[in-house]
Formats: C-alpha cells, sequence, structure tokens
C-alpha cells in the first residue's frame, strides 16, 4: 500500500506520548489532592482515548503486515507465502479504512478536549417575548447539560420584565462541552403567537448564544497592572443599590477596553473569582477571532464560528418543528426543547468534520 500521510502519523505518535504523559499525571500525589486539576487532566485524557486505542489497532496491523511481507520476501514455503499474500490484501485495505476513520476524528480531537465554556443567552428582537424564549433557550441547555452529566452554573443574570432573562452568564463543565455546546453560538428565532397576543397572529422573536472556550490560565496570562479593579455594592434592575456591603466586581481590561461586571454573589472574593474568568474567556475569545480570521483568508468559515450575526436555528412552535439552517435539516421541536439535542448535535460534528478533513 502508498505510505500514509507522514505528518499524520507523526501527529499521531505526539498525541500517543501524550496519553501516556496525561495518564501518568493522574497518577502524581499532587493532582490527586487537586480535585479540579485532576478532572481538568481526565477530560484532555478521555478526548484523546478513542484516537489512540485506533492508532494502536493501527500500529498493531502494520506489525503484521510487515510479518507477511517477510514470509513473502523469504519465499521458502509456498503455502506460507500464499497465506501471507491473503492477509497483506486484507491488512492493508483495513488499515487504509482504519487511518481514514482515525483522521476524521483527529480534526475534531481539540474540541473534545475542552471541558468548561462560558455559555451567554441574552434576548433579541423582540421585547418580552424575547426575553421568554431566552427563558426556554437556556432551560433547554440546562437539561440537555443534565443528560451529559455536566456542571452547569449561573455566573450573572437578569430577569425579564414579564418573566424569563434579557440576558444570562453561566459557566458550563463537563467531558466533550465544547463539543457538544459549540456550535450554538449565533442567533435563534421563535415564530409563535406570544401569550400577550390578542389576535392569534405569530410574532418573529430572538435571542442571541454565544460560547466561549474557557482557557486554562496557562493559556492567557493577563497583567494584573492593566486591569482596573472597581468594587461596589451590587445594583438592582432600576440602579438603585440592593445592600450595603460592597461586593460587586468591575473589571476594565484598558488594552483592549473590555469590561466585566460580576455581582451575582453576596460574596465579594466569589464575584472577583468568577469576573476574572470571565474576562480570560473573553480575552481568548478575541485572541481566538483573530486567529480565525487568518485561516478565513485561505478556507471558507467553518460552522459553529459562534457568529452572533448568524440566524442558525428557526423554532416554529406551531410545526412542533426545529430548523438548523446550517443542516437545511428539521428536528422535533418539542424533544429538543427538552434537552434532547444529541441528534443535532451530532449531524453538526459530522459536517464540521467534513469541512475540516476537505481543507486539511
Amino acid at each position: 500500500m502508498p505510505d500514509p500521510n507522514l505528518n499524520l502519523i507523526a501527529k499521531l505518535d505526539e498525541l500517543a506520548q501524550q496519553y501516556e504523559s496525561l495518564g501518568e499525571q493522574l497518577n502524581q500525589p499532587d493532582v490527586i489532592a487537586d480535585h479540579k486539576a485532576a478532572t481538568r487532566i481526565s477530560v484532555k485524557r478521555a478526548a484523546l482515548s478513542g484516537i489512540v486505542e485506533r492508532y494502536n489497532e493501527y500500529q498493531a496491523q502494520q506489525a503484521d503486515l510487515a510479518e507477511a511481507n517477510a514470509i513473502i520476501a523469504d519465499g521458502s514455503d509456498e503455502e506460507m507465502v500464499a497465506f501471507a499474500k491473503e492477509q497483506v490484501a486484507e491488512i492493508e485495505a483495513n488499515s487504509s479504512e482504519l487511518l481514514e476513520g482515525i483522521a476524521s476524528e483527529l480534526v475534531t480531537a481539540d474540541d473534545a478536549a475542552v471541558g468548561s465554556v462560558i455559555l451567554e443567552v441574552r434576548a433579541g428582537t423582540g421585547g418580552a417575548e424575547a426575553a421568554l424564549f431566552a427563558g426556554e433557550v437556556l432551560a433547554m441547555y440546562e437539561a440537555f447539560a443534565k443528560t451529559k452529566g455536566w456542571k452547569l452554573e449561573a455566573m450573572d443574570s437578569s430577569p425579564g420584565d414579564q418573566g424569563g432573562l434579557r440576558y444570562v452568564t453561566a459557566s458550563v463543565s463537563g467531558e466533550g462541552v465544547w463539543q457538544g455546546l459549540g456550535y450554538e453560538g449565533g442567533v435563534h428565532c421563535v415564530k409563535r403567537v406570544p401569550a400577550t397576543e390578542t389576535q392569534g397572529r405569530v410574532h418573529t422573536s430572538t435571542c442571541t448564544v454565544a460560547v466561549l472556550p474557557e482557557p486554562e490560565d496557562v493559556e492567557l496570562t493577563i497583567d494584573p497592572s492593566e486591569v482596573d479593579v472597581h468594587v461596589t455594592t451590587a445594583q438592582g434592575p432600576g440602579g438603585q443599590n440592593v445592600n450595603k456591603v460592597a461586593t460587586a466586581v468591575h473589571l476594565i481590561h484598558k488594552p483592549t477596553g473590555i469590561e466585566v461586571r460580576m455581582q451575582e454573589s453576596k460574596s465579594q472574593q466569589q464575584n472577583r473569582d468568577k469576573a476574572w474568568q470571565l474576562l480570560r474567556a473573553r480575552l481568548y475569545e478575541v485572541k481566538k477571532a483573530e486567529v480565525d480570521a487568518e485561516r478565513a483568508e485561505s478556507r471558507s468559515a467553518m460552522i459553529g464560528t459562534g457568529g452572533r450575526s448568524e440566524r442558525v436555528r428557526t423554532y416554529r412552535w406551531k410545526d412542533n418543528m426545529i430548523v438548523d439552517h446550517r443542516l437545511s435539516e428539521s428536528y422535533n421541536l418539542q424533544r429538543v426543547m427538552a434537552g434532547d439535542l444529541q441528534e443535532m448535535i451530532d449531524a453538526l460534528i459530522a459536517q464540521d468534520r467534513a469541512q475540516r478533513l476537505a481543507a486539511l
């Protein structure tokens, strides 16, 4: 068979070594004592396990292939040579198929390794109805997270005037969370008759969703001297102070102008930790956008970029149907709103994987 792609083999060797290294780290006493570090390393290792197992199978096949070719080259036993030739044809076919499958999985391996994201849902056009829809979209993600065993924790939120949410910022963590939620970024559109509509007219409302891969501290260094920190009392929807103790934290990153406010907790330290967590994620998003812009010069933008101007999905209440515009496919609205997004997510992953393979 023709030599396999040497760059691919080199990458797989690197991942196999990384997999072994992560396994060794999990056995180190300092990691065992640090639950957060152990979880982070476990998520990374789990993301590599499937690829490494299949690569080990590929290497075993190559060893069998070498042995069969040696028998053919020796030529002393005609019966063994005939059998070896049959084995070579079978092994070459299986190896080629296996390597192709590994390459397909490899292009999204980095996505699977991200175990924590920041999820933002904001009401868009449509007034009170948009806020109600934003609340339902968040509930959909909460149900989906529960089925996946992820932890979803609200960091900051503001309720709508008639229910629902004006916006919410949440941290979601768990194995495969970026691969599962990374395609949700964009504009979500709902078409239905609002509860406040007296003449039965269908209205169109929207909410925007952003999903930011949350970087580890080592991936993004922020100079504290470049951040202005202000601590104030928390404020209610009308701007009035809601407590007498200064617990709200306001961060301003001077080089970029990015601002973060956090007042969800009554503890100043908890608000401070969450504010820095969100600031890192937003700065990482800026950094990632710069890299994506460079890549976009050589190939078209991939799906799941998280662009807020991109309408990704329409929820048609009357038809009990959700249409994902990137897939041009429809799904049962009732099931999806109850948290059953996996079929749709799998289709988006498959489409993304095909586009990335075509760009290799």
